[in-house]
């Protein structure tokens, strides 16, 4: 039983998709698509852009989501997914994935997402911070006694936690941190304080538009961030990606979930393929996983 998950923001690289593009047909129909749905060329930036370039928060998300969604497509009847979950942003390919939005949709709701996380950035300085060798439980008690806003906020595998929230807020959670024994409490250098209350306007904003986009019946489960379960329900789902913006990402509960459940082999589907396989050793390093 195959799952395959999607990689979120911080997955992109230069050069991203041009291979796909010259060697598919398939593919240089969809980025061509995409460029029309965006307004601009966003296939000339993941092609022959730098690294600043591909920081922009107009390209970054939806690159991110076309490298993902494009290679998917391009494995055929190959792709048959039994389950599939994606990190953060990767959650819309996911969804893309399994049929339960297009492939316009999702585009159209990864770029309305960007637009309103940037904005909810820019209304108050904000950022986060990677919380390594400490358990969990730790992480959140320091968060809750810090008189600021801070929060845990991506649960990457055991050992691994971001904290998110006020610039005072991380700062002072790391530094507490630091103290009692974190291998290592780093600033993040990100746009703002993605998945903490910080980003309560921008999930207003994305609600109005998920609320607005058509939804179907999804070709297999997904397990998504906010709670880490699988669900096949529409209206669920739609719930849950309004409530991640706000909420952890669930990775480790979700990676153990999917083991539990008899997944025998967890697909990594975009980006350099590496970083989800690796979060999954993490979690159990005899797991078979893969890059498609």
């Amino acid at each position: 039983m195959k799952a395959y998950v999607f990689p979120g923001q911080g997955a992109q690289f230069e050069g991203m998709g041009k291979d796909m593009y010259e060697n598919s047909s398939l593919a240089r129909d969809l980025f061509e698509q995409a460029n029309e749905i965006l307004g601009f060329r966003i296939s000339d930036v993941m092609f022959e852009g730098n690294a600043e370039d591909l920081k922009q928060t107009r390209v970054t998300q939806p690159a991110v989501f076309l490298h993902s969604v494009i290679k998917a497509a391009m494995a055929g009847a190959e792709f048959q997914p039994a389950a599939v979950a994606g990190h953060s942003l990767g959650e819309f390919s996911a969804l893309v994935a399994n049929k339960t939005l297009t492939f316009e949709n999702g585009l159209r709701l990864v770029y309305q997402r960007a637009m309103a996380m940037q904005k909810a950035c820019e209304m108050q300085e904000s950022t986060m911070a990677a919380v390594l060798g400490l358990d969990d439980a730790l992480v959140e008690q320091v968060c809750r006694e810090i008189d600021d806003v801070v929060v845990p906020a991506n649960y990457n595998c055991p050992g691994q936690l971001v904290i998110s929230g006020t610039v005072p807020g991380v700062e002072k959670a790391v530094s507490r941190l630091q103290d009692l024994g974190a291998s290592k409490a780093i600033i993040l250098q990100v746009g703002g304080a993605f998945h903490s209350p910080l980003m309560q306007p921008a999930k207003e904003e994305l609600e109005a538009a998920i609320a607005a986009a058509t939804f179907g019946d999804p070709s297999c489960p997904i397990y998504q961030n906010v709670d880490a379960n699988p669900t096949s329900d529409p209206a669920q789902i739609r719930k849950n990606l309004i409530d991640q913006l706000t909420a952890p990402v669930r990775w480790t509960q979700t990676m153990l979930h999917m083991i539990g459940d008899g997944v025998t082999e967890i697909i990594e589907v975009g980006g350099t393929g590496k970083v989800l396989r690796g979060f999954v050793a993490r979690v159990d390093r005899r797991f078979p996983t893969s890059a498609l």
